[in-house]
């Protein structure tokens, strides 16, 4: 199994945002829908408040970011 880094789960997810199609996406980078579907639904907004999204990604940041600052 191939491991992908996180940037580039990021530019297939923003890609799909854009409007081009999973299978698209697919064949163009040679991975399987259901894990470009997996990244979407890993890196889209988990809650929004006021417009403000907040992603798996961010809340991690902001924890590691919150430890520094306490220890």
């Amino acid at each position: 199994m191939k491991k992908y880094n996180g940037e580039f789960k990021s530019m297939v997810v923003e890609l799909y945002k854009t409007g081009r199609r999973a299978l698209e996406l697919s064949r163009e980078y040679g991975v399987s829908e259901v894990t470009i579907y997996k990244w979407i639904k890993q890196i889209s907004p988990l809650a929004s408040i006021d417009d403000t999204a907040i992603t798996l990604e961010e809340i991690k940041r902001m924890k590691q970011e919150l430890f520094s600052l306490l220890f």
